[in-house]
């Protein structure tokens, strides 16, 4: 696929999006097309367009935490598509280039901003999160910055992915995963196996994941994982020592990444995690759970939070694609026309696929 295609009429595109108007009650309906009211924005034709955990959470809830959906808004936030129009300063894309969408924007002015931790800004502006419409629409304005072309040979389709990627490359660096060293990932979900393939990017020579669903950890295997672990029913510290006899880890993991958010497997990966190891939490779940304390402190364990992505992350992960390194093709279990957005939403709850992609509503599947 080329990184710019023939330029759609704006005119003639529909803007027709997926509201969510509360819990697990949706619509279509069309919005007034938006116009560029920044001269570094661009307005970009969304052709695809993926469903994560966090916007079904929204669609059976109708909130995240202290997110709540109090009118009607627009779902989606992993997508990508082709620039139609550009503002009057934007000098790096031009119409008819397809693009990845960063789908938050910060203020830049922050302290957090200005250190380069903008995914922690207090007044970011993020796609799908009350009170801000998402990307399930025909075209979307966004700054020019936050759009990343994609480069000969990569698929708009695969640029839909590169959010989640972006994701699992920024838990990856919060890691600091160095060549040769040993890594186990909790949870074999869309972010999981993502990040199973970044630390194998990145050199990590023993890749475990771990999983309670066998059908995900046999995917898992096929895409990146050395080895695979289905949890049983036991304690904590056994099933840790049962993934360290399995992988052949006697002294425990160099890095656990817990992509699950799950209690249990939280509390598995502190007492998996070696002397002086790295523990990153990357999943989100309960508020508030009961972990191991004693062996994060007598580990001497460091524990870091990931949240999203930052400066670099969707630059690298682009690369990934490019460079055939992570092949995110692989994830896409079905493609569905913009009219059956509810039916890939139930497909998702139900977990019949591992990433489902909607087209549209102006592209032709």
């Amino acid at each position: 696929m080329a990184s710019a295609v023939e330029v759609p009429d704006k005119d003639k595109m529909s803007n027709l999006s997926f509201f969510l108007n509360a819990p697990l009650d949706v619509s279509f309906a069309e919005r007034p097309k938006p116009a560029i009211q920044d001269p570094h924005d661009v307005l970009v034709a969304i052709n695809y367009t993926g469903i994560c955990g966090s916007d079904v959470h929204y669609w059976q809830r109708g909130s995240i935490g202290h997110f709540v959906v109090r009118e009607p808004m627009v779902l989606g936030h992993e997508s990508a598509g082709t620039v139609v129009e550009t503002g009057s300063a934007v000098t790096s894309l031009r119409p008819g280039d397809c693009v990845a969408l960063e789908p938050g924007y910060a203020c830049r002015r922050c302290s957090d901003c200005r250190a380069g931790h903008y995914n922690l800004c207090e007044k970011m502006v993020f796609a799908a999160t009350p009170p801000h419409h998402g990307t399930l629409t025909g075209l979307w304005t966004a700054p020019a910055d936050f759009c990343y072309k994609l480069p000969e040979g990569v698929s708009l389709r695969e640029g839909a992915l590169i959010e989640p990627l972006a994701v699992a490359v920024h838990i990856v660096k919060q890691a600091s995963i160095r060549p040769g060293q040993s890594v186990v990932v909790m949870g074999a979900g869309p972010v999981g196996l993502l990040c199973a393939a970044v630390a194998r990017a990145y050199g990590a020579i023993t890749v475990v994941s771990v999983d309670v669903v066998q059908s995900k950890l046999d995917f898992a295997r096929d895409f990146a994982a050395t080895h695979t672990y289905l949890p049983q029913k036991r304690s904590p510290e056994e099933n840790a020592a049962a993934i360290r006899e399995l992988a052949g880890l006697p002294k425990g993991a160099d890095v656990v990444i817990d992509a699950s958010g799950a209690e249990p497997s939280i509390q598995t990966s502190l007492h998996l995690v070696r002397m002086g190891g790295v523990y990153v939490q990357g999943g989100m779940g309960k508020p508030d759970i009961s972990f191991p304390i004693m062996a994060l402190c007598l580990k001497e364990v460091t524990a870091r939070g990931s949240f999203r992505y930052g400066p670099g992350d969707y630059e690298l992960a682009i690369q990934l694609v490019s460079s055939g390194q992570v092949d995110v093709n692989k994830l896409v279990s079905q493609v569905v026309p913009f009219s059956k957005a509810e039916e890939a939403f139930n497909k998702v709850k139900q977990g019949e696929v591992i990433k489902i992609l909607i087209g549209g509503p102006n592209e032709n599947i």
